[in-house]
């Protein structure tokens, strides 16, 4: 049998494996330390495949740098021996839910869903610490302290002695926030979906060299928004209210959001109201469309700073009682020709026609006219012009500037806890207002937050998939980061208990609607692998540490973590069901009814494997100390063959 590698992902050897298909002739093989053949890459023969089109050494290229870039793309790609372990206790419907709070460096969680996630998630919503020229909190390895950072860039020398008199060590800052950014947005490209996007939230302070960033991990060509939010204004500031942030959006790939036409719609505001001002006006005007419009019309004007200039344009009222404004029906483009003669119905002359031509074919006209959505003047002097409903343009597309108050946000979080905890939160609305716009045809969708701080986006979602009944799944991943509260002890102790009151607020408020709605979640903890570490020479090996040696698992795991870190390792979805079966007297987990059985008894017998195998599962995991002896171990292997050769068996 074989055995499960039990680390993250090496992501070296996924990129050698893709070069691999695209150039099989630079492949090679050399020894690892251990002896072992390891297939690496000949850059000589891939210098030879790229001919003319390489950029290497001192020669100049358009990008962008840093001291620790090179460590930061390493410390993206190794692997960790870590695992997630479930907490039940922090949980909220754990067997049911599809959702996951992760507790943890979100880096290394990055690493431990490379498999279970990758091309699963539609949309990644981040909003990172901002660069305040602090150190942070995530101490990768890549991170420097400001005599290092002045080493490697330069700035002293390796005496210690200064190049400059007035060393920047404010670049430390950037460079440490750079590598901390770089890392985890290459692992998180990997996890979107072809037709999913990244949204990141900035401050002005890194704002230029993150655009520069996303655009090399992602690709400049799929670069699709640049958002400004004004948030707030300070009266007293010397230049400019400031206020602004910014939210840089991205696809991972732009041509297939083309292909599927894909257009991002937000309700226009006031579109409610002023139909119900319209049907009010209708009626009393006794169906008069003169009279209607005239008094449409006046309230409008004051209804205005309500409105989206948009809405306030549909300022007439029609025969059938209907809101529209006319429309030019000029061809928008030069390209193409659509010029042709259209008669007047009264006069039966040409009408006047744009200069640019009609707007439409010859049979989409006749359609238009056939269903009253041209107008024609008194006569064919007159060009004629379009009747667009207001009923039928409630949306409109989303605009890249937009005001939306902070302080409400922390003021509804300290509501919902009845305690203040952060001045600062994500605005619950805005981030619903994005969801929405990038799910409205996939309302499925899985939404990962790696900086999930309160835990407003899986609030959002959760009072999304309520308002249009869907079923978008959340990720949430946050640091361990304690802070000093009376009823808190760490971010993730607020986010939990953010999320486990939102799911019942927002249940209450839709009733017994809200029966089927998702507001659990699965607590997994970053953590150190499950499997003893056992490496030590012979030497340092004594007769009382055998016994111990032979115990692969640590002591203070279970079932459950084992379960979850097989589940990493296989690349299987983590909410998936989990049931415990008794089997020929020992206990076993079945996830997805059968698709994977986990047996970790101490001992497994001749009967059990029989048994498993009986039921015909895709996977099957066991111990690998559980086989007594390889005839034991090589018996079970035989048992599958015969019974359920389809069976993928691994040990741990």
């Amino acid at each position: 049998m074989e055995k499960l590698r039990m680390t993250s992902p090496d992501l070296t050897d996924a990129n050698i494996s893709k070069l691999a298909e695209l150039f099989p002739t630079v492949v090679t093989e050399t020894t690892s330390a251990d002896g072992s053949a390891k297939s690496t890459i000949d850059f000589d023969l891939l210098r030879q495949e790229l001919s003319d089109h390489i950029v290497e050494g001192p020669q100049e290229r358009y990008q962008l740098d840093w001291p620790g870039k090179r460590a930061a793309a390493f410390a993206a790609n190794a692997p960790i021996a870590k695992t997630l372990r479930p907490v039940r206790e922090e949980s909220v419907d754990f067997d049911t839910t599809k959702n996951l709070f992760i507790e943890g460096d979100n880096l290394e969680a990055l690493k431990l869903l490379q498999e279970s996630y990758l091309g699963k998630i539609k949309l990644i919503y981040i909003d990172p610490p901002y660069n305040t020229g602090n150190d942070f909190v995530y101490e990768d390895d890549f991170a420097e302290s400001s005599a290092e950072y002045l080493a490697r860039s330069g700035q002293k020398s390796e005496t210690g002695e200064r190049f400059v008199a007035n060393a920047e060590s404010n670049g430390r800052f950037h460079s440490d926030w750079l590598s901390m950014m770089y890392s985890r947005m290459k692992l998180a490209r990997n996890l979107l979906s072809d037709d999913g996007l990244v949204i990141v939230a900035i401050a002005d302070h890194e704002h230029g060299n993150l655009r520069i960033l996303l655009d090399e991990v992602f690709g400049r060509d799929n670069f699709l928004a640049n958002i400004v939010w004004q948030g707030g204004s300070k009266n007293d500031a010397r230049f400019t209210s400031q206020g602004l942030d910014y939210m840089l959006i991205y696809a991972r790939n732009i041509s297939r959001l083309i292909d599927d036409d894909v257009r991002w719609t937000e309700p226009k505001k006031g579109h409610a109201r002023v139909m119900d001002v319209a049907r009010e006006i209708w009626e009393a005007s006794g169906h008069d469309a003169v009279a209607a419009t005239s008094a449409f019309r006046k309230r409008l004007r004051e209804m205005r700073s309500e409105l989206e200039p948009a809405v306030f344009r549909y300022d007439q009222i029609d025969d059938s009682g209907r809101p529209f404004q006319s429309d030019n029906l000029a061809k928008p483009s030069a390209t193409g020709t659509s010029r042709y003669d259209l008669a007047h119905p009264v006069t039966g002359l040409p009408v006047k026609m744009p200069k640019e031509g009609w707007r439409f074919s010859p049979t989409t006209m006749a359609d238009r006219i056939a269903q009253g959505k041209i107008i024609f003047g008194p006569d064919h002097t007159s060009t004629p012009r379009l009747k667009r409903h207001l009923d039928e343009m409630d949306t409109q597309a989303i605009k890249p500037v937009f005001t939306q108050e902070r302080a409400s946000a922390a003021y509804a979080l300290k509501k919902l806890l009845n305690s203040d905890v952060f001045p600062y939160t994500k605005d619950v609305d805005v981030l619903a207002k994005w969801i929405s716009a990038v799910t409205q045809s996939d309302r499925d969708a899985v939404i990962l937050d790696f900086f999930a701080g309160s835990g407003s986006t899986g609030h959002a979602v959760m009072r999304l998939n309520a308002a249009d009944n869907g079923n978008r799944r959340f990720i949430l991943v946050q640091l361990d980061e304690t802070i000093e509260h009376a009823d808190y002890g760490s971010i993730p102790d607020v986010a939990r208990e953010r999320l486990r009151r939102a799911g019942v607020q927002v249940k209450t408020e839709i009733g017994q609607h809200g029966s089927e709605l998702d507001v659990g979640f699965r607590s997994l903890h970053v953590a150190t692998s499950n499997m003893v570490d056992t490496h030590a020479t012979a030497d340092d090996l004594v007769q009382a540490a055998l016994s111990d040696a032979i115990r692969s698992v640590k002591p203070d795991r279970t079932d459950e973590d084992l379960l979850f870190q097989v589940l990493l390792d296989w690349g299987l979805d983590l909410t998936e069901t989990i049931d415990l079966k008794s089997i020929s007297g020992q206990q076993v987990l079945s996830v997805a009814d059968d698709s994977l059985i986990a047996c970790f008894a101490a001992e497994v017998s001749v009967e059990l494997v029989q048994e498993i195998a009986i039921l015909h599962p895709l996977r099957a995991v066991f111990l690998d100390s559980s086989f007594a002896t390889d005839a034991t171990r090589i018996n079970a292997e035989q048992v599958f063959r015969e019974v359920s050769p389809e069976t993928e068996v691994r040990t741990i």
